[in-house]
């Protein structure tokens, strides 16, 4: 069941940095922006704590959440977040709003399933090699997964799973393989680890070759 997300919000005037630092010492809020559609941009506040809460759980960063600002909702995706250096303080979150007939980019989750599982892995001691664990996807709003599920129950020992091999939900789209074969990335792959005995005689098999060169 998917989960909804809602944050209360506030409509904010005040600018600059000696305002936003009132705002989060004070207030304990921090300072936000909603942008996109066909509304102007607005500087909005958010409960740091319920924020930083949300955070807490994965989905919040693949949903569309909810914006309650002074009573209107908004439905929009978190697109940007910034932290405190070294305290365990939010300091700034960035909006997009979103409407069910446009498209919105989001980076999405991967998960991978069946790892323990997989003979190339529990009975040939095959080492797990996670090259991607999100991918930039783009659809509309109402197709928008979660995650996406990587099957790795029947990945062979050396080899490579792409993107183009991800089974993605319908009317969702990657980012990345729309610009052509060559940004088709690599996500997960599975090899022996470095000096196992399999290993060994494969380097030992190389260097061979290489003195009868």
């Amino acid at each position: 069941m998917a989960q909804d997300f809602v944050l209360e919000a506030f409509l904010r005037d005040d600018q600059g940095k000696g305002a936003s630092r009132r705002l989060r010492r004070e207030e304990r809020k921090i300072p936000a922006v909603v942008y996109g559609g066909d509304k102007d941009a607005q500087s909005i506040s958010l409960w740091h704590n319920d924020l930083k809460k949300a955070l807490e759980n994965e989905a919040f960063f693949s949903h569309i959440l909810t914006l309650d600002v002074d009573g209107k909702k908004e439905s929009v995706i978190l697109k940007d977040l910034q932290r405190h250096p070294y305290k365990p303080i939010l300091t700034h979150a960035d909006f997009q709003r979103v409407d069910k007939d446009h498209e919105i980019h989001v980076n999405v989750p991967l998960h991978f399933l069946n790892e323990a599982a997989a003979p190339a892995i529990k009975l040939q001691g095959g080492a797990v090699n996670h090259q991607l664990n999100e991918v930039e996807v783009i659809c509309l709003p109402q197709d928008l997964p979660e995650f996406i599920e990587v099957d790795m129950m029947d990945i062979e020992m050396d080899q490579t799973l792409h993107l183009s091999d991800l089974k993605l939900p319908k009317g969702v789209k990657v980012a990345a393989l729309l610009q052509g074969e060559d940004y088709d990335q690599a996500v997960v792959s599975v090899h022996l680890p470095k000096g196992t005995k399999a290993d060994e005689a494969e380097d030992a098999e190389g260097e061979e070759g290489e003195e009868k060169e």
